[in-house]
């Protein structure tokens, strides 16, 4: 038997963290590579007493198929939780952020059509992208976020910017509120969308960070949220906000790839957060990973004192991005970390254009001060190896 590829297949490629989460399956590992959020944080018995209410008052409706839009109520409290004014009937539920991801892909970008990132950006959206052949380009991006300057010259002819300007993956940079004018003046300017991805937002330490660059110019935007970090990963639930004009395209789109998000998920998560929840609980959330954040700085400026490496300290989020020195390639330096037990993410994939090589992601969020401590310890005397300096 002979399997004919569609050409979009040979886009596709396998996750670089899905794979290095293979070697951290090993019990002797310190994962600081995935992203996944502290599963101290799931709230487990709300969400039993949420899954009972939902069975006894409704259960043949949670058990059966739905509107592909989402469930009402949630699609309402979706709407009331964002600081602009939205009409729940632009709110679709998706089956987590990442299928809004693909959702966007298939309904705006053609082969060959430009579509704007930042410098780096997260691997799972160019994932999304890919299939669809468009050409990926990067804009310069610092601290603060992509340059205006840059991205006005590269706007014309783009489909649309794709931005996380809250605790970004992978580098937890945060766009500064003047960055965020600047950025919304540009692509107003150029007639440029802005695709906006926000699931880090709520995980803020010690205050909130701006206004999400949608609320300036909603009709210029699609806004992309997840319920993965504040509640549960496994429930793969998320949701977008589209303009009227683009949004009947979308729900199309997904009414071919899996008819509707499970009704019986929406419907438990509207039943956790009715008498507000989400108020209660993320700030919990916040406390933990803070002094897990906390954590891993002291480690790093204890452990790295003198190796001549960049890190950034983030104002919320779950990750943290290193600059190795000159001459490490840290795709090869993570073998050598793995041998100490330790693991992380390699900085390329998360290239559009050519990567940094000397670059590196850890997340803070799934090991204890303790295990962070032995991590970085660990990390640094890899380090040292590859520069010599043992």
């Amino acid at each position: 038997m002979t399997w004919t590829l569609a050409a979009r297949a040979e886009k596709m490629n396998p996750s670089a963290i899905r794979e290095i989460l293979k070697v951290t399956e090993r019990p002797d590992v310190i994962s600081l590579a995935g992203g996944l959020p502290s599963p101290k944080t799931f709230p487990v018995s709300e969400f039993a007493a949420a899954c009972a209410e939902v069975l006894a008052t409704d259960g043949q409706a949670a058990l059966q198929y739905a509107a592909s839009e989402g469930y009402a109520p949630l699609r309402q409290a979706v709407a009331g939780m964002l600081p602009w004014d939205v009409d729940p009937a632009q709110v679709l539920i998706t089956t987590g952020s990442q299928q809004g991801l693909d959702l966007i892909a298939k309904v705006l970008l053609d082969p060959g059509s430009k579509v704007l990132v930042e410098t780096p950006t997260y691997l799972g959206a160019l994932q999304a992208f890919s299939p669809m052949e468009p050409q990926a380009v990067s804009v310069a991006s610092d601290h603060e976020g992509v340059l205006a300057d840059d991205l006005r010259s590269k706007a014309k002819d783009a489909r649309f910017i794709y931005l996380l300007p809250n605790f970004q993956n992978p580098t937890g940079h945060t766009m500064s509120e003047a960055r965020r004018a600047a950025v919304s003046a540009v692509a107003a300017e150029a007639g440029l969308p802005i695709v906006e991805d926000n699931p880090y937002g709520e995980l803020w330490f010690d205050q909130p960070p701006p206004a999400p660059l949608t609320a300036r110019n909603p009709e210029g935007g699609i806004y992309l949220g997840s319920f993965s970090k504040v509640l549960a990963p496994g429930l793969r639930l998320g949701f977008l906000v589209a303009p009227k004009a683009i949004f009947p395209k979308l729900l199309q789109a997904k009414q071919a790839v899996d008819l509707h998000t499970p009704i019986f998920t929406q419907r438990m998560v509207t039943a956790v957060m009715k008498d507000g929840f989400l108020d209660r609980h993320v700030p919990t959330i916040r406390a933990l990973y803070r002094q897990q954040r906390d954590a891993m700085v002291a480690a790093l400026r204890r452990e790295l004192r003198g190796l001549d490496v960049e890190f950034n300290v983030p104002a919320g989020g779950m990750f943290l991005w290193l600059r190795l020195p000159e001459g490490i390639d840290t795709t090869a330096l993570l073998a050598r970390a793995v041998e100490r037990h330790v693991a992380f993410v390699p900085g390329a994939p998360f290239y559009a254009g050519e990567p940094d090589v000397r670059t590196l992601r850890l997340s803070f969020v799934t090991a204890t001060p303790e295990q962070i401590a032995t991590a970085v310890a660990a990390l640094a005397d890899a380090v040292r190896e590859a520069l010599g300096r043992k």
